[in-house]
């Protein structure tokens, strides 16, 4: 890859990171560092690609690789410094040294390169520490560089303006940082990545001088996220009508109207026909990003909740709403035959993505629904997910379907479910989360290290699993393989990180064991058949997603966590504060089951009190 087509890959991924796509930035840029693994801009991208993400300590440990060999360039200690900055955030007991730290840095960026953009930071952190006689001398300086710099200037000036705002409110002029900040605005151009950096400085001032923190969102707003779910559209045999063709234009206005009084900037849902659609449709219009979620592969999905209607165009629609969409996540799995549980999964994957991007922004998620208000008659459709979100503490808001066509009515059946393949009463379905690991050189053990290995480990791990009988709900072991499924994702992370530190912790040299002795952990939710196995006679769960589970162990490094992008979601979905899951990118699974996107798991970092 010569240098032009590089440069090409830094300038999009700087693009991507600008619009406030870390994730979409983290693979392109990974893709280029294939080719080019010591390429500096790449790599410092990589840096901050991670640091928006939530991946702190990973961005950490590159940027300061980057500067031990010497790479002492603004754009390389800036981003050193923010990951310092934000890990001060993270840690109550070492946050004053990581600030100091971070102010160093920051300091020695805009004295070996004059930058308005290292000078803000230097300023912002040395009153952060307490300097703020240091702090006001940097602001004035950098508010006189940048007042120049934007009249000579014809083209893009939005960190000028952010940087002449974020001074004056070092010299807690809130009425000046209020005047450049709205000229900042201006010149975003839906660069959400970039708000949200100068955002969360203007936080951290704002909280110094005690004043009140959501005064900045009154000049860099960063739009919603809205997560989506509807009625389709009525199907020509459905006995009673609900959704009917003809209503369709006027539940897309009351669609938009939702959308114009909200302001979104980003928009997640599948792609069903009639509410799906009209609302993706909709979010284009108005310039927003749409995300597609499917919770199954593309040619079931199109069958079970597209093309229904025989003459409509709702397939041709289908198509352009995900070409136009600025990421489709599909599943490539099959659906499972078993009463709603992969329109479950579904939901529960769309919310968790969206609630991922939502956090990544620092902006609202809110949750936007087309509902008739009538209880459902099973899982899957509308009425539980709306009964979902509200157990999750979200207050959806709701177009009233039954306010725009008042003729529908329940049907004894359930509305959106389509007819399904009855399986074997002893076959279930539910979603649950699994794990499987394996001990790094076990088949390298020798005869008399084997018993030593089960007394020493896998005992230690049986008293583990007594701490989370409760929600296991099926175990097994083969040589040095664990297979576990849990009913609760918060509980099968807490329990994979409790095993990777139990293992971590042995002395396994102590134990007659080598010392490299270490376990790779992966971790995988989804919808999985539940049934008695009739050989063991054990409740067990199969499927494609036990496979897929299988297949994230061996791509694990020695002694760390990694999880699924499901897993990540349904974790995100469900509120899940005892760890974190930080984007890892495009791993290619074992087997030759395909690239999939991974997470790495750890527990979550101590809150420090607010600054």
């Amino acid at each position: 890859m010569n240098a032009g087509e590089l440069a090409k890959i830094a300038s999009r991924a700087a693009k991507l990171l600008g619009h406030g796509e870390p994730l979409l930035a983290y693979d392109f840029i990974s893709e280029g560092l294939t080719k080019s693994p010591r390429n500096v801009r790449l790599r410092q991208l990589k840096g901050l690609a991670l640091a928006r993400s939530g991946a702190t300590r990973r961005a950490n440990v590159i940027l300061q690789e980057l500067r031990d060999e010497n790479q002492s360039d603004e754009e390389t200690l800036g981003m050193l410094g923010r990951t310092f900055k934000d890990l001060a955030a993270q840690n109550q007991n070492d946050r004053e040294t990581l600030l100091k730290r971070a102010a160093e840095i920051y300091d020695e960026a805009y004295r070996t390169s004059g930058g308005d953009w290292s000078g803000i930071n230097a300023a912002t952190l040395s009153l952060l520490v307490g300097e703020r006689q240091r702090a006001n001398k940097l602001a004035q300086e950098v508010r006189a560089q940048c007042v120049k710099e934007v009249e000579d200037r014809r083209g893009d000036s939005y960190w000028q303006l952010a940087a002449l705002g974020e001074a004056a409110l070092v010299l807690h002029d809130l009425k000046e940082a209020a005047d450049w900040y709205a000229r900042a605005l201006g010149e975003a151009n839906r660069r959400f990545g970039d708000l949200q950096s100068s955002r969360r400085n203007a936080q951290l001032i704002l909280q110094h001088w005690k004043e009140d923190p959501a005064w900045i969102d009154n000049y860099l707003r960063i739009p919603n996220v809205i997560v989506f779910a509807g009625h389709m559209i009525d199907r020509s045999d459905r006995p009673v009508p609900r959704f009917p063709p003809e209503v369709e234009p006027m539940v897309a206005q009351a669609i938009r109207g939702k959308i114009d009084i909200l302001k979104p900037g980003f928009g997640f849902a599948p792609a069903a026909c009639g509410s799906d659609i009209l609302f993706l449709e909709a979010m284009l219009d108005v310039g927003a990003e749409i995300i597609v979620v499917l919770p199954y592969n593309k040619e079931e999905f199109v069958r079970d909740s597209v093309d229904l209607l025989p003459g409509a165009n709702w397939r041709s629609r289908f198509d352009r709403v995900l070409e136009r969409a600025s990421k489709c996540v599909i599943d490539p799995m099959q659906r499972l035959d078993v009463g709603g549980v992969s329109y479950d999964f579904g939901k529960e994957l769309l919310l968790g993505l969206a609630t991922i991007h939502a956090q990544s922004l620092e902006t609202s998620l809110i949750p936007l629904v087309v509902w008739d208000g009538k209880i459902g008659d099973g899982p899957g459709g509308t009425a539980s997910t709306v009964e979902h979100w509200r157990s999750l503490g979200h207050k959806p808001e709701i177009i009233d379907l039954a306010e725009i066509y008042p003729n529908g009515v329940k049907l004894n059946r359930h509305e959106e479910t389509p007819p399904r393949i009855i399986q074997p009463k002893q076959f279930g379905a539910r979603i649950v989360a699994i794990l499987f690991a394996d001990a790094v050189r076990f088949s390298k053990l020798s005869e008399t290290e084997v018993p030593q290995f089960v007394q020493h480990f896998l005992g230690a791990i049986a008293k583990l699993s007594e701490k989370f009988a409760s929600s296991i709900l099926a175990k097994n072991t083969w040589g040095d393989g664990l297979y576990f499924v849990f009913s609760d994702v918060d509980l099968a992370g807490q329990f994979a990180l409790q095993l990777a530190d139990l293992a971590a912790n042995i002395h396994w040299e102590k134990e007659g064991l080598p010392r490299e002795t270490s376990l790779r952990i992966g971790l995988h939710a989804g919808p999985a058949y539940e049934f008695e196995d009739p050989i063991t006679r054990n409740r067990t769960y199969g499927g494609t997603h036990v496979s897929r589970a299988a297949r994230i162990e061996p791509i694990t490094p020695p002694g760390q966590v990694y999880a699924s992008e499901a897993f990540a979601a349904l974790a995100a979905a469900r509120g899940t504060k005892s760890f974190v899951c930080d984007y890892v990118g495009q791993t290619p699974m074992a087997k030759g089951y395909g690239t999939l996107p991974t997470y790495y798991v750890r527990r979550a970092a101590p809150v420090a009190a607010r600054l």
